[in-house]
C-alpha cells in the first residue's frame, strides 16, 4: 500500500492553547474524538481527544450561499459561525496524530435556503446539479487531502420518507428534528439521478452517484455513509440501505453508526447487533456520533462502560467520536460528559470512567481495518478484458478485469460459491457454465452485475438484443451505461421445455440510444434465476436480430409438432463446445436415449444435445 502523505504546512490556530498532556487514545490502534463546542475548537480539545468532526461548520448551509440571496454566483465561508476550516487545521497540527471527519457532503437537512422548493420558487433539477457539483469543487479545492469524509448523511427510506427532509421536511433523531418545515424539500434526490424503486426496494442511486464524485475528488480518502438509530431501531434498514448501493457500485468504505440510540442498550445486544451489521455489509465500522442522554451520572457512566470497551476492542471498528463533551453545549439535554460551572470544570462519572478504561486499556484497542492516513490504497480503475465494439457482439464472460480500491470493481457476485464448471476467468466467482454455444453466466442472482468497458463508434440509436434462458417466470435484468439506465428492466421468459430447463434460450430486445466514446456497460440482475450467453447492439431502432436461429424460439405449437411427429436432428457437443456427431430421433427423449445407449462414448461427463430446426440445446450426463 501506497503511503498518503500530507504536505499542507502546520498552522496555528489563534487563541489555541499548547498542551502537553496527550490525549487519552494517543499511541493507541484507533482514534477517539469529539467536536467543536459552540462552534469553537476549545483549548482542551488536545487533552483528551485526537480527532475532531465540525459540529455544524461543514455542512452544506453553512458554508455555501450565492451572491444575491436565492440568486447569483456561489460564494463558500470556511469559517462562517462554526469552525470548519478552525477544525480542520486544528487536527493537521499534529499530522498522523490528529484526525479530521469532514461532516457532511449530502444531507437532506441543513442545506442552503436558495435549494428549497418554497423559499426559491426558480429552483430546478438542473439549478440543483449545477451547484452540487460547485460544492463538491469547491471542498475538494478547499481540502484535497481529507482523510475521512460523511459522503452522504440519514438517507434511509422508512416510514414514507427518508431520515432527513431530501424530498419533503422529515423528524430528526429521536424526534429532534433539525429540517426547515418552510423550506418544502429539495431536488437533491432527483440532481444526484433518483431514487428507483424495484420490486419495492429503493435503489438509492442518488447515494452511489455521490460517493462517485466524491472518489473521483478524493481518490485517498475513506468515504462514509453515515445514519442514525441503525443500531437499535432500523438496524435492517440500513443494512440493506448498504448493500444496494455497493451492488450499485458506490466506493463506500465505511458504514457511520451516529449510536445516538444506544441508551439502555445491554452490552450483549450492543456487541450483537454491530456485529451483525459489519457481517452483512461487509464494511468497517465508523461510531460517528456517541452520545448517553441521562441525567443520573452514574446511568451515563454504566451506559458508556457497556459499550466502549466494544467499540475500542474490536477490530473492525475504525474509530469512535463522541457527540459533544461540555454538559449544557451539546445538541441533546445531559448528553455531555464534563460539567462547567463559572470557567471550572468538573467530570461526570462517564468522563472519571472514560479516563481510566484508556489509562488501563489503551493496548486493547485493535484495528485492522486499513481505515485512514497511511493507510490508502492507490486506487486503480478498472481495465477491459476484450476490446468491446459497438456495434457488435459481447460475451457476457468478458466483463472488465476488476481494479483496486472500493467502487474499481468490474462485477458483483453475492454467492462466493462457484457453482459453474469452467475455469475460464477463474478465481472471480463468477459462475461460468460450458454449453454447446460456448461459456456462459449462470445462477444469476439478485443484485449480481458485471461491466464492459465499451468503445462506441458513432453516436445514434441501437437494439439491444440479448440472450438469456429461464427455467421459470420472474427472472429479470436491466443495463445500464455510466451508472445510469440504458434500459428498463427486461423480463426473461421461461423455458418450455420443463423445469429446472435452461437450454432454451430466448432473445429480449430494447431501444438504446448511445453516444460516442468509451462508455462502462453493467448487466445488472433485477431478479433471480437466469442464465446469459451474450448480447448484442446493432445499429437503428427496431433492428433485426442477427443470429435469430442460434439462439432463437420456434413458436411452441410448431416445436411440439417437430418434437411429435418428424424426424429431428440434434448436434451433440462435448463440455468444450466441440460437435462430435449428430443424432437423428422423434424427440428430445429418444435422443438422449440414443446418447446414453452409445458406444462411441468413451467417458463420462456433461454433454449437449442442440436442435437444429428450433436451435433448442439439453445437457445430459452420461456415467461410463
Amino acid at each position: 500500500m501506497k503511503k498518503l502523505t500530507l504536505s499542507l504546512a502546520v498552522a496555528t490556530i489563534a487563541g489555541l492553547a499548547s498542551v502537553a498532556n496527550a490525549a487519552l487514545a494517543d499511541g493507541g490502534a484507533k482514534f477517539l474524538g469529539n467536536i467543536t463546542t459552540g462552534g469553537a475548537v476549545r483549548s482542551d480539545m488536545g487533552t483528551y481527544w485526537n480527532q475532531i468532526t465540525a459540529e455544524n461548520g461543514c455542512k452544506w448551509g453553512s458554508v455555501h450561499s450565492l451572491s444575491g440571496g436565492n440568486s447569483g454566483t456561489s460564494q463558500f465561508s470556511w469559517d462562517n459561525y462554526d469552525k470548519c476550516e478552525g477544525a480542520y487545521k486544528w487536527a493537521k497540527e499534529k499530522p498522523g496524530e490528529r484526525h479530521f471527519k469532514f461532516h457532511a457532503l449530502v444531507w437532506g437537512s441543513q442545506y442552503p435556503n436558495f435549494l428549497c422548493k418554497k423559499k426559491n420558487p426558480n429552483i430546478t433539477v438542473e439549478l440543483t446539479k449545477q451547484y452540487i457539483t460547485e460544492w463538491f469543487d469547491a471542498v475538494a479545492a478547499k481540502f484535497p487531502d481529507l482523510e475521512y469524509i460523511d459522503v452522504v448523511n440519514e438517507a434511509i427510506f422508512a416510514g414514507d420518507n427518508y431520515h432527513s427532509g431530501f424530498g419533503k421536511p422529515a423528524a430528526g433523531a429521536e424526534g429532534h428534528s433539525t429540517d426547515d418545515t418552510e423550506c418544502g424539500g429539495s431536488y437533491i434526490i432527483e440532481a444526484l439521478g433518483g431514487d428507483e424503486v424495484i420490486n419495492g426496494k429503493h435503489q438509492y442511486n442518488f447515494i452511489t452517484t455521490a460517493f462517485k464524485m466524491a472518489r473521483e475528488r478524493w481518490p485517498k480518502a475513506v468515504l462514509i455513509y453515515n445514519d442514525y438509530n441503525t443500531i437499535q431501531w432500523q438496524m435492517n434498514e440500513g443494512i440493506e440501505l448498504i448493500q444496494t448501493i455497493i451492488a450499485n457500485g458506490a466506493p463506500v468504505d465505511a458504514y457511520g453508526q451516529q449510536a445516538h440510540d444506544c441508551k439502555g442498550l445491554s452490552q450483549s445486544d450492543f456487541e450483537s447487533k454491530l456485529t451483525t451489521i459489519h457481517q452483512k455489509t461487509g464494511l468497517p465500522l465508523l461510531i460517528s456520533e456517541y452520545d448517553i442522554s441521562e441525567a443520573n451520572d452514574e446511568s451515563q457512566k454504566n451506559n458508556f462502560a457497556n459499550h466502549i470497551p466494544f467499540m475500542w476492542e474490536t477490530e473492525w471498528i475504525g474509530g469512535i467520536t463522541l457527540w459533544g463533551y461540555i454538559n449544557g453545549s451539546t445538541w441533546v439535554e445531559n448528553t455531555g460528559i464534563i460539567n462547567e460551572t463559572n470557567g471550572t470544570s468538573n467530570d461526570r462519572a462517564a468522563m472519571t470512567w472514560l479516563k481510566d478504561y484508556f489509562a488501563k486499556n489503551l493496548s486493547k484497542g485493535k484495528n485492522t481495518t486499513q481505515l485512514g492516513e497511511g493507510n490508502a490504497v492507490e486506487p486503480e480503475p478498472q481495465t477491459a478484458f476484450k476490446n468491446h465494439t459497438i456495434p457488435g457482439k459481447i460475451e457476457a464472460e468478458d466483463f472488465d478485469i476488476p481494479g483496486v480500491g472500493s467502487g474499481n470493481d468490474s462485477y458483483n457476485e453475492n454467492d462466493a460459491t462457484n457453482h459453474g464448471d469452467s475455469d475460464y476467468r477463474d478465481g472471480t466467482g463468477v459462475d461460468l457454465y460450458s454449453k454447446a454455444t460456448g461459456i456462459v453466466v449462470g445462477y444469476n442472482a439478485e443484485g449480481d452485475w458485471l461491466e464492459y468497458t465499451v468503445n462506441v463508434t458513432e453516436t445514434g440509436d441501437y437494439t439491444l438484443f440479448a440472450a438469456v434462458a429461464s427455467a421459470s417466470d420472474g427472472s429479470s435484468l436491466q443495463f445500464l451505461v455510466d451508472g445510469e439506465n440504458l434500459t428498463s428492466v427486461l423480463s426473461v421468459p421461461a423455458a418450455t421445455q420443463g423445469e429446472e430447463n435452461y437450454e432454451d434460450y430466448n432473445k429480449v430486445s430494447a431501444n438504446v440510444y448511445l453516444t460516442q466514446g468509451t462508455h462502462i456497460i453493467r448487466m445488472k440482475v433485477v431478479s433471480t434465476w437466469f442464465d446469459i450467453d451474450y448480447f448484442t447492439f446493432v445499429k437503428g431502432k427496431d433492428a433485426t436480430d442477427p443470429e435469430p436461429i442460434t439462439i432463437g424460439r420456434t413458436p411452441i405449437a410448431n416445436r411440439m409438432n417437430l418434437e411429435v411427429n418428424t424426424l429431428q436432428d440434434y448436434q451433440v457437443f462435448n463440455q468444450l463446445g466441440m460437435r462430435i456427431g449428430t443424432i437423428s430421433a422423434y424427440g428430445i427423449s429418444a435422443a438422449i436415449d440414443q446418447l446414453k445407449s452409445s458406444s462411441a462414448l468413451k467417458s463420462s461427463g456433461v454433454y449437449y444435445l442442440k436442435n437444429r430446426a428450433t436451435g433448442v440445446s439439453k445437457s445430459v450426463r452420461i456415467e461410463r
